[in-house]
């Protein structure tokens, strides 16, 4: 049997119809003429372009002969080209001096420096506004001097319109040049990829007008799909707007759509999931633009669009921040982190920089960690006092050095072993880590005057079920010990939330390196669920928490929808092109040590208030016990011993709701 016909995609109505074969002898003039305009541009760059005073030269020429046409035929078009001899001596007359104030306003506004073949909105006003002041001289002229001393009316007004006409065309006409000769079809050996753009705003209005400038990048772009009635049935760019979004299946059924590209920066998670399942169900890859704040901070493109990433569906609406409370808070001070080099200490050094501490001290144990880190920062921020300390926060000699030099005004401590399974094989390193240094250190932060301590908690510390939930929770427990203790005057804050997207060791980088090698992934139970934060979310929720807290409590971050691990996993299988279970196998590897299904929020005994901030909540509980520090002393012996059941044994008896897993 023959190969099968395929049925021609059918170009719907005012869609730019790019397949349509160009003749032989229309490419050969095309290529003709192209290399003719290269060959101008390149000889004016060479000979011209790299000499200033050439090159000024030769733009003054331009402008002057462009304006005295455009002087001469006015005075033609007014009289039909039968000028009366009074008015031809006028035109001879008065032609240099008007040309020479066109040419000099034109310099005041910066026409003189731009580039010729770049003409934008900037520009055109400037050509707009040269003219108009020398319109309205010549037009004040005429109304209260003699007839020899201004052109008539018609003549003024010819003028004005022809010079900004004459000017804009020709500036127009080498942006375009140089345009058409920087782009073509696309390099040899990559397919040209057919291109819907969601969203006409003004992010998709910029991607269109850069794709279309640049062919050869591979990607062309066919129509804009927008929900907005006002822009559907119109075009920008000349790309049609098609809508709402609903009618992308159909629109993809006449024109074969390779990519969809959401220019829509601030879109949420459900607009997202929407967007992808249609681009899902029409065979067409997914890409997205960056956020509005990548944008105006320089950090990525218009251009740069990326494909959408499981972060993109999971995350949740820009937080607002009360950024000159946190800006009052850190602003000037020294400020203390510890765990530097992790997920979340990292991020707030990042976001601590932002409000312009004096000093900024990184301590972090693992040295390469804190090596990117401070590279990192130092490129982002090269006037910053920053310095990395290495040093483990369970080593009290070294960290009450560390207090005395640097005295830090404000901590944040992130550090801690977070991994669920490898705590439950080790838990003397968890309490050494995570209870005992968090207990040294607040006792620190209050010897030294600290004046916030903010411990980075976890929702694995509720009802925990975990050697690492429970060693959190004892640790929240020694914190707020501390508040209550004789002469304290720091304001020590607890801070819970759940998974952060991405974090190391978080199950989302798994799961990308199981697809990578081609499956299976691993899900441990079909009905565990989890809650999820961005990193800069939690992050930022945990500055705003430390402009709130006065001293004494836990503080529980909005941590949105809990999300199924399995319903996780099968979306970021397709958002790679695979299907679940068919393409990419799902495994469940069943739970494991210390695991639970589910995560809770809060402990029965804890009161649930509301916050100034709606994403943010205070959790009140009646003081520990007094006798925590000598049971904290009792768990150091213990932990050194290594005794495993005894460790376990004795943090049950400081945190009676925790249930040791005892296998």
């Amino acid at each position: 049997m023959g190969e099968p016909q395929t049925k021609p995609a059918v170009v719907p109505p005012g869609m730019p119809a790019e397949d349509r074969p160009l003749t032989l002898a229309g490419n050969v003039l095309r290529n003709w003429l192209i290399l003719w305009v290269r060959t101008v541009l390149g000889l004016f760059d060479r000979y011209v372009g790299a000499r200033g005073h050439l090159r000024l030269v030769a733009i003054i020429l331009v402008y002057a002969v462009d304006l005295a046409a455009v002087f001469w035929v006015s005075y033609e078009l007014r009289w039909d080209f039968a000028i009366p001899p009074e008015f031809q001596q006028q035109r001879l007359t008065l032609i240099a001096a008007v040309v020479a104030c066109k040419l000099l306003l034109l310099e005041s506004f910066g026409q003189f420096k731009s580039i010729m073949s770049y003409f934008g909105i900037a520009d055109f006003v400037g050509v707009l506004l040269s003219m108009s002041i020398v319109s309205g001289s010549m037009f004040a002229l005429w109304m209260g001097a003699a007839l020899q001393a201004a052109p008539p009316r018609g003549v003024i007004f010819m003028d004005f319109v022809l010079s900004v006409g004459v000017i804009s065309a020709s500036r127009l006409a080498l942006r375009v040049a140089r345009t058409w000769c920087s782009t073509g079809p696309a390099a040899a050996g990559r397919a040209e990829r057919r291109v819907a753009i969601i969203g006409a705003g003004d992010a998709g209005e910029v991607l269109a007008n850069d794709l279309l400038q640049r062919r050869g990048s591979g990607l062309y772009p066919l129509f804009f799909i927008d929900d907005d009635p006002n822009l559907i049935g119109r075009s920008i760019h000349g790309l049609p707007v098609y809508g709402p979004l609903s009618k992308l299946a159909v629109l993809a059924g006449k024109a074969r759509i390779d990519e969809l590209v959401i220019s829509l920066p601030n879109a949420g998670p459900k607009r997202l999931k929407e967007i992808v399942e249609i681009a899902r169900s029409i065979g067409a890859a997914t890409q997205i633009v960056p956020s509005f704040t990548q944008l105006a901070s320089g950090e990525v493109k218009i251009d740069r669009f990326r494909p959408v990433a499981i972060e993109d569906l999971l995350g949740r609406a820009a937080v607002d921040l009360d950024s000159e409370g946190i800006g009052r808070l850190l602003g000037g001070r020294t400020v203390m982190v510890t765990g530097a080099g992790g997920s979340i200490g990292s991020e707030l050094c990042r976001q601590i920089l932002n409000h312009g501490p004096a000093r900024l001290v990184m301590v972090e144990q693992a040295e390469i960690a804190l090596f990117e880190v401070e590279r990192e920062l130092g490129e982002t921020h090269p006037r910053a006092q920053v310095s990395p300390l290495i040093a483990d926060v369970a080593d009290e000699p070294a960290m009450r050095v560390i207090f005395g030099q640097y005295r830090p005004e404000i901590v944040f401590h992130a550090a801690a072993h977070k991994h669920v399974p490898l705590m439950e094989r080790q838990p003397g390193e968890a309490l050494k880590n995570n209870t005992l240094a968090t207990a040294a250190l607040s006792q620190l932060a209050s010897e030294h005057g600290v004046e916030r301590f903010v411990f980075i908690s976890t929702d694995k510390a509720i009802n925990p079920s975990s050697v690492m939930g429970c060693s959190k929770r004892i640790a929240e427990k020694a914190v707020q010990a501390r508040q209550a203790a004789p002469g304290n005057r720091t304001a020590f804050l607890a801070v819970r939330f759940g998974n952060v997207l991405g974090s190391s060791g978080s199950v989302i980088p798994v799961f990308r390196r199981q697809i990578a090698q081609g499956g299976p992934v691993t899900v441990t139970h079909p009905d565990m669920v989890r809650y999820f934060m961005t990193i800069t979310e939690s992050v930022g929720l945990v500055l705003q928490t430390a402009t709130l807290g006065r001293g004494g409590e836990i503080f529980i971050l909005d941590m949105g929808q809990p999300v199924k691990i399995v319903d996780l996993a099968r979306q970021m299988i397709e958002l790679t092109g695979f299907k679940p279970d068919v393409d990419i196998e799902i495994k469940f590897s069943g739970v494991r040590p210390g695991e639970k299904l589910y995560e809770e929020l809060r402990h029965t005994d804890e009161s649930h208030e509301p916050t100034e901030h709606p994403r943010i909540f205070r959790l009140r509980a009646e003081a520990p016990a007094p006798e925590l520090q000598g049971r904290l002393a009792e768990l150091a012996a213990i932990a050194a011993s290594g005794d495993r059941p005894a460790m376990k044994e004795a943090m049950r008896r400081m945190v009676p709701e925790y249930t040791p897993y005892s296998g």
